[in-house]
């Protein structure tokens, strides 16, 4: 996979876990350890996205 390809499947990733994390808050019973871990992998996305785009731009 390209690095752009990579990237731009990281980012669906991101806004898919933003989406789930959305849902999961609307839940009556929201389950905030399930709201963490996914906050938590969205955050990795990110960092990854932003290391990415630092080693783009040095190319």
């Amino acid at each position: 996979m390209s690095l752009q390809g990579h990237i731009v499947e990281l980012q669906r990733r991101h806004e898919a876990l933003q989406r789930e994390i959305e849902k999961e808050q609307h839940q009556p019973n929201a389950d905030e350890v399930k709201i963490l871990e996914l906050k938590r992998k969205k955050l990795q996305i990110k960092d990854e996205l932003a290391k990415l785009a630092v080693s783009e731009t040095r190319h």
